[in-house]
């Protein structure tokens, strides 16, 4: 069967300046990501309040409020790829669309949850819709821009992940201040009942590859990416990668996605052509998706507990003092493709790495206890800026590697590596940061069970509790402090060889500004050659 192409009307016109109301696809498609990106992190804010008894909260235990971030996770991880081949051939509007049906009933049913085992099942149904319409919101800007305007687009879109990110915590915390926890999930309603409308009116359908369906490949990457996902998740809530449970299912998730690679390149329709990776922007491109997220979200996620359990600071004021990374990002992201094209992705790339690995050093080297909070909103910013000079080149390479009838795969693998990348960074950096933590809380407080040296939030939940005699607390207290920051420091360390991992593949793979080039080189002529070429 030969493969088809599905030519909607306007696409020549994409190709020269771009569909007529693209600037206002895209700012749905914002708020679209935003609701997604907001309620993965919203979440977090809430986790004591729904550990309150009826009517406070719902009675969940710590293994609850585990899996109402882990359901999430895993099933958004599961079918981002899978959503992406589909939305190729059904139409990326309508699978935006049905994403954003499912994802804003299962907000509804979890506002109105009333045990912890509902809202388990309502998180993993909102993960669900996300996965359905997230590969769709990158693949519909593919395909309404042209090539000279996507790069920008793109900036915008990845600045968008990074406020939704930073303002997730503030919204939470002001809910929480003034209504009932499912307001957190309420909220959500309203703004996809409104994408809902603005995208039927605006947005028009594209359709992809209408090979033949390869239902085995997304089965085995569904099956995969689960089985992964689920022991790195096991891995970083244990703090210890031993245990059948963490490295049997990580075997098994590795052996899947091996088959799943071997399937791909013996099958003239495969959903993702292994060819691809022969190119070496495009793995390099995937390599720093990785390994960036790896990084960053392995140490800001003990950033919160820094600020919190150890600065003192309540949850809507560790929002605020995200917001700065996210601002960072909103304002450099869209900026991202002039740097390119004036001084190339290399030079570009080293930069903003650099600028991502002082946040790494600044945390190893110069982050104690009494570290002055201006400090930590200077770094965040700066790190916003990094990553906003990083991420819209290597997603650019590699939607751009990918045939534009196959956005929506292209869409889904960058969207995987992130959310696999993030989620092994906070299991392997919560190792490191776990087992230092418990070497240096052994020594200096001896009094404490085992159960208490656990982890820097399970001390603090024994000085609690009352379990600490009082006449010791203040040297326990004292103690955890110490040993915090002294884990800090050395999780901050592994952070940098990640980093360092990802200079060197920038110096080695990404390209520099071609000789001959001035800074009246036409985007058409200077970004994409530079950013795609084998």
């Amino acid at each position: 069967m030969s493969e088809t192409r599905s030519v909607p009307a306007f696409e020549a016109e994409t190709e020269d300046q771009g569909h007529p109301r693209r600037w206002a696809i895209l700012s749905v498609l914002v708020i679209s990501l935003i609701v997604v990106v907001l309620d993965n992190t919203v979440l977090n804010v809430a986790m004591k309040t729904l550990a309150e008894p009826d009517p406070v909260g719902v009675g969940a235990t710590q293994s609850d409020l585990a899996w109402m971030i882990n359901s999430y996770t895993l099933v958004f991880a599961g079918l981002l790829f899978a959503s992406g081949v589909i939305g190729d051939r059904l139409g990326r509007k309508r699978m935006l669309i049905a994403g954003l049906v499912v994802f804003g009933i299962a907000s509804l049913l979890s506002a109105y949850a009333t045990t912890p085992d509902q809202l388990i099942w309502y998180r993993a149904l909102m993960g669900a819709g996300a996965a359905i319409m997230m590969p769709s919101t990158l693949s519909l800007l593919r395909n309404v821009f042209s090539t000279k305007e996507f790069p920008k687009a793109l900036g915008i879109w990845t600045g968008a992940v990074g406020i939704g990110g930073a303002i997730g915590p503030i919204v939470g915390g002001a809910l929480l201040e003034h209504f009932w926890w499912g307001s957190v999930f309420l909220i959500n309603v309203p703004i996809v009942v409104f994408g809902l409308i603005a995208i039927m009116i605006l947005a028009p359908e594209s359709k992809g590859s209408q090979a033949k369906a390869d239902f085995v490949g997304m089965a085995l990457s569904m099956i995969g990416l689960v089985s992964l996902t689920y022991g790195i998740i096991e891995a970083g809530d244990a703090g210890s990668w031993a245990g059948i449970e963490v490295w049997g299912t990580i075997a098994l998730g590795v052996i899947v996605l091996v088959g799943f690679v071997l399937w791909e390149r013996r099958i003239p329709h495969a959903s993702l052509d292994m060819k691809l990776f022969k190119n070496r922007r495009f793995s390099a491109s995937s390599a720093i998706i990785t390994l960036t997220f790896f990084g960053m979200m392995g140490l800001m996620f003990f950033m919160t507990f820094y600020l919190q359990l150890l600065k003192g600071y309540s949850p809507l004021e560790t929002g605020l003092l995200f917001l700065p990374f996210g601002a960072s990002m909103l304002v450099f992201a869209p900026m991202s493709n002039s740097l390119v094209q004036r001084f190339g992705a290399k030079a570009v790339g080293i930069v903003a790495m650099l600028l991502v690995i002082t946040n790494f050093l600044v945390t190893a080297f110069v982050f104690e206890a009494d570290t002055p909070v201006w400090v930590v909103i200077v770094l965040f910013a700066i790190t916003g800026a990094g990553m906003a000079n990083l991420m819209p080149p290597a997603m650019n390479t590699l939607m751009s590697s990918v045939p534009k009838e196959k956005a929506g795969v292209g869409s889904a693998l960058a969207n995987t590596l992130r959310q696999v990348g993030g989620a092994l960074g906070v299991a392997v950096l919560g190792t490191i940061m776990a087992q230092s933590y418990q070497s240096e809380i052994t020594e200096t407080a001896p009094q404490l069970s085992d159960e208490a040296r656990e982890s820097y939030a399970s001390t603090y939940g024994a000085l609690e509790s009352g379990l600490v005699p009082q006449e010791t607390a203040g040297q326990v207290v004292q103690a955890a402090n110490d040993s915090f920051i002294t884990a800090l420091h050395t999780t901050a360390l592994a952070a940098v060889a990640v980093g360092v991992v990802g200079l060197v593949v920038i110096a080695l793979f990404f390209p520099g500004r071609r000789r001959g080039e001035t800074d009246e080189t036409s985007p058409e002529q200077a970004a994409e050659p530079a950013l795609v070429e084998v």
